[in-house]
Parts: structure tokens; C-alpha cells; sequence
């Protein structure tokens, strides 16, 4: 098994988590504060953070490309410090890549969902390189999993598929 990391921003991170944590290769997740200034960052004192989910993943099993795909299916990046009824930075849409690698799969996967057209405008995650993950309190990680009616403005968009990669 070849354990990967991603660390990814896409608004509420009680909604990401919930939907990735069930992904086929996905070993683990959980919530918390990233790309930030504020040391030991927490919910009420995280400064300039946004919520953000740690994925712990077999890229034997499921790609960092796949990862980023389905990312973009549950948030919509288009747009700026948003989603749903949640405003302001904490709510960004950004991917924090832990490689060249994966900074070179982001920048080719945003490129891709802009020429699509899936989204009304273009993608306005963004990219920078990994920095401290600070853990969410325990009430907020697995939190639809105990609050199954749980706000959430994230969903699985069916329809929503890009173009096989050539």
C-alpha cells in the first residue's frame, strides 16, 4: 500500500469529510485549520485559516487526480470565500499540495474544470504548498456521522464528470 497525503479547502469541512471519508482508498480524514498564521489555531481563534480536511489515502487504490476530481464535484470553486450560506476566508477553496507532483495535478486539474465550463465562472481555488494542519476540536470531527441532520452545503454532483484525461 502507498499511503498519500492531501490536504484540500472547499467551505464547511463538516460536509467534505462526510463525503470523502467514503471513498473507495480513502484510509482516513479529519478536520481542522490550514493555511493560516495563527499557531494551535482553534474554532473559536483561527485567524486567517480555512477549514480544511487532512486525507490520509492508497494511490494504488484511488489517485491524487481522482481525489482532486471529486473535490471539485462537491464544492463549487467558482466561487470566492463561499459556499452555501458560508461566508468569508474560512470557507476558501484551496488544495495545499505536500509535492511538486501534486502542485503540477492541481494546476492540470483546475485547468481541465475551467475549460469544461462545468462551474458558471472560473475557478478561484488556490494553490499553495501545504503548511500546518491544525486538528479541528473533537466536536467537529465525524460530525454528520453523530449529527446525521447536520448542516451541510456539500453534495456529490452525478452528472458532473470531466473529460477522460489523455
Amino acid at each position: 500500500m502507498a499511503n498519500e497525503r492531501a490536504v484540500l479547502a472547499g467551505g464547511c469541512f463538516w460536509g467534505m469529510q462526510d463525503l470523502i471519508r467514503k471513498r473507495p482508498g480513502v484510509t482516513s480524514t479529519r478536520v481542522g485549520y490550514t493555511g493560516g498564521e495563527v499557531a494551535n489555531a482553534t474554532y473559536r481563534n483561527h485567524g486567517n485559516h480555512a477549514e480544511g480536511i487532512e486525507i490520509l489515502f492508497n494511490n494504488e487504490i484511488v489517485s491524487y487526480r481522482q481525489i482532486l476530481e471529486f473535490f471539485f464535484q462537491i464544492h463549487d470553486p467558482s466561487t470566492e470565500n463561499r459556499q452555501g450560506n458560508d461566508t468569508g476566508a474560512s470557507y476558501r477553496s484551496a488544495i495545499y499540495y505536500v509535492s511538486d507532483e501534486q502542485r503540477a495535478e492541481a494546476v492540470r486539474t483546475i485547468a481541465d474544470v475551467d475549460a469544461c465550463g462545468l462551474w458558471p465562472g472560473k475557478v478561484v481555488t488556490e494553490v499553495e504548498p501545504v503548511s500546518d494542519f491544525w486538528e479541528a476540536e473533537v466536536e467537529h470531527q465525524d460530525y454528520l456521522e453523530t449529527r446525521p441532520n447536520g448542516y451541510t452545503c456539500h453534495f456529490a454532483r452525478p452528472d458532473w464528470k470531466l473529460p477522460a484525461v489523455s
